[in-house]
Order: C-alpha cells, then structure tokens, then sequence
C-alpha cells in the first residue's frame, strides 16, 4: 500500500486501577516510537478507584471514562481515536523497539490486522514455552497479551470487539479477523507481565485458561466462560 503520507497510530489501553504499572508502560511506549508516527495514546478508564488516572494525566496520555468491561473500553477508545491505525495494548504489557514502524510497515504490504509475539517477564521454563507458541499463525496461539494493531476502517466494518464478552474478547474478535483478512504475526515480541501467573499459581491458571479455549472451541457462550473465569481464576 502505497501512501504519499504514512498512516497515523492511535494507541488505546483499557485500564482499571493500574497506578503501579501504567506510568511505566506509557514511559516506554514513548522511548520505543517516534511521535510522528504515534497520534495519541489513549487509556480508556473503567472507574479506577486508585491514582490511575492521576497517573496517565502526568504523563500526558489523553484519559476517557467509560463502563468498565474490556471490550466496551476498547471500542469506546476506537470511537474517539483520530489515527487512521488502531493499536490495542494491555496495561501491562511493554512495546518492543521501534514498534510503530514495524506495524507501519506491515500495513505497507498489505496486512490490514496482525499482533506482535509475546514473552513473560518471568525465567519460569512453563511459562516461556508457551509464550513461544505466539509465534504460530493459528487462532489457538492467540490473545490480547499480543498486543492487536489494526486498520481503523477493518475495525469499524467489523463493528469492533463484542461486548457480551466480559472476558475472551480479544480472541473472539481475532477469530473473526482471520476468517476475511490476513493476519500477521510480527517477528518481533511484546513483553507481558506474569502477575496473574504469579498471585494464582501459574499451573492453575494455564489450566483453566486452557479449559477456557476448550469451552469456547466447543460452543460455550461468553456468560458461560466470564462465569468459568469467575469461579476458577478470579475468585482462586
């Protein structure tokens, strides 16, 4: 895709009480890419009771209040994001070097959606393998932990994530993606952190993640798998 003018990159980050990582994430967005390719970054608020949006507003990030739910976050950010690319990222997760140009790029030849690979900031040996998987191009080795670029229009004619998924929104999405569009896995990794893995015991939770995938593979609807998640992971 040739363009006189290369498109513009809106970030946009649902957050929900995240003062301990935020600030550091939007530090490092701005140290690995250039602010003429990034528009704006956008942290989408779902009612923090902590110093979450304190935060975001020293740092210079542009804050919406919206309903909290990841997905009506994320489409709420889309709404109001300007840049002709729409860059999902989690409020945990920390952009490899020169991210915008790679997605740039992509775009130029003709990936319309796509994600980076993922690591864990964690040595644990589990953990890392199946971070490894990210790099297969296959629905199953997907998640928003990738991190998810695409184009603005591409999102809107897909009317954006659905929102009766309280979790698993980003994967179901994806899966529509795949079905009408290339989707392009980047060479290059995001790295997230292992939290969850670490306050819950990370063979619990790959477990039940993995039950999660198997539910929706077998026709589980998105209350079915947000009660799972509730039972098994939130609640553990």
């Amino acid at each position: 895709m040739k363009q006189d003018k290369a498109p513009s990159i809106s970030i946009i980050i649902p957050v929900l009480n995240e003062e301990r990582f935020i600030g550091k994430v939007l530090d490092h967005i701005k140290a690995t890419c250039s602010a003429d390719n990034v528009k704006e970054i956008i942290c989408v608020d779902g009612g923090s009771g902590d110093n979450t949006i304190q935060v975001i507003k020293a740092e210079g990030a542009k804050v919406i209040e919206s309903e909290k739910g990841r997905a009506t976050q994320m489409n709420t950010g889309a709404k109001h994001a300007q840049g002709e690319i729409l860059y999902f990222l989690h409020a945990d997760t920390f952009t490899p070097k020169h991210f915008d140009t790679i997605i740039l790029n992509a775009i130029e030849q003709g990936y319309e959606s796509g994600c980076f690979r993922m690591r864990f900031d964690t040595k644990n040996p589990i953990l890392r393998l199946f971070a490894s998987m990210s790099r297969i191009n296959h629905t199953l080795c997907r998640g928003g932990d990738q991190s998810l670029f695409i184009a603005k229009r591409l999102f809107e004619k897909n009317k954006g994530f659905n929102e009766n998924y309280r979790i698993y929104e980003d994967t179901e999405f994806i899966t529509r993606l795949y079905k009408q569009t290339k989707f392009k896995v980047l060479s290059e990794a995001v790295i997230t952190s292992a939290r969850k893995y670490r306050e819950k015991g990370w063979i619990k939770v790959q477990f039940h993640f993995g039950m999660i995938h198997l539910k929706n593979y077998l026709g589980a609807g998105p209350e079915e798998l947000y009660q799972y998640y509730i039972k098994n992971i939130m609640n553990y």
